[in-house]
C-alpha cells in the first residue's frame, strides 16, 4: 500500500521492533502527528482474554484526568423531568419514543454516547441491532443506564470514556489530542492502564496485557513495553519538569 511522504518520514524515526517506554512513545507520536488538524491520540491494548466467553469481556468506563480534547455528542433517551435534567446538563439530543423512532426509522446516529433511563430501556432495547455493533447501546455496567442522567451527561461531556474488548480481544481508547502536552498524555495513559488492570477478569489465564501501541490519527503506531506502560509516576514528574 502506498504511503504519503509525511507518514514515510515519521516511520523512519521509529523502530517497529523496539518496545518503548510510555514517555518515549508519547514523544515519538507527538512528533509524527503532522496533519493540518489536531490529531487524536489513541491507545490500543491487546489482551490475553477470550471475548467469546461472557466472563472474559473487559468493559467499563473511566474518567481521563486530562480529558479527551473532544466534545462528545451525548444522546439521552428519557422523558419528563429526566429529559429536562438531561437538557440542562448539556445533552446534545434528548427524546423518548420520538428519539427511538429517529434512530430506527431515519438511521439517526449523530452521537458518540447514548444514555437511557431504566424505564425507557424496553424501547431502547429494540435498537440493539443498530446501536450494538457501533458500541452505542446503553448498559448499566458502563453507567449509561441510569436515573442520574444529569451526572452521567456531565461526566461524559467532561472526559469520561467507554471501553470494551473487540471480537479479537483488543481495546482501543483515545487518550487525548496531539496538542496535549506530554504530562497530560502520560496522565491519561497511566489512568487507562490502571483501569484495564483493575478490570482483569478472574477467569483470564496467562499473560494478561500482551501488547500496547500508541498512535495518532494519521501517524504510525509506536509499541510500548507492557511492563513499562503503568510506570507513569516518574515519567510524569520528568515531563512536568522538562
Amino acid at each position: 500500500m502506498s504511503r504519503g511522504k509525511k507518514y514515510t518520514a515519521s516511520i523512519a524515526g521509529i523502530d517497529r521492533e523496539h518496545l518503548y517506554s510510555a514517555a518515549e512513545a508519547v514523544d515519538l507520536v507527538k512528533a509524527s502527528a503532522k496533519a493540518k488538524f489536531d490529531e487524536t491520540i489513541e491507545l490500543a491494548i491487546r489482551l490475553g482474554v477470550d471475548p467469546r466467553k461472557a466472563d472474559q469481556i473487559v468493559r467499563g468506563t473511566l474518567s481521563l484526568p486530562a480529558g479527551t480534547g473532544r466534545n462528545a455528542r451525548v444522546a439521552v433517551f428519557a422523558a419528563g423531568e429526566k429529559a429536562a435534567e438531561a437538557r440542562a446538563a448539556g445533552a446534545d439530543v434528548v427524546g423518548a419514543d420520538d428519539l427511538v423512532a429517529r434512530v430506527s426509522g431515519e438511521g439517526f446516529l449523530e452521537f458518540d454516547i447514548a444514555i437511557a433511563t431504566p424505564d425507557l430501556m424496553g424501547q431502547v432495547g429494540t435498537l440493539g441491532r443498530v446501536l450494538g455493533p457501533r458500541g452505542l447501546m446503553p448498559n448499566p455496567k458502563t453507567g449509561t443506564v441510569t436515573d442520574d442522567v444529569e451526572r452521567a451527561v456531565l461526566e461524559f461531556k467532561g472526559g469520561r470514556v467507554e471501553y470494551r474488548t473487540d471480537k479479537v480481544g483488543n481495546i482501543h481508547i483515545r487518550v487525548g489530542k496531539a496538542s496535549f502536552d506530554k504530562a497530560q498524555l502520560l496522565e491519561n495513559i497511566h489512568a487507562v492502564m490502571d483501569e484495564i488492570h483493575r478490570a482483569k477478569p478472574a477467569s483470564a489465564k496467562g499473560k494478561y496485557v500482551r501488547g500496547v501501541t500508541l498512535s495518532s490519527t494519521m501517524g504510525p503506531g509506536v509499541h510500548i513495553d507492557p511492563l513499562l506502560a503503568r510506570r507513569a509516576d516518574e515519567e510524569l514528574a520528568t515531563a512536568a519538569s522538562a
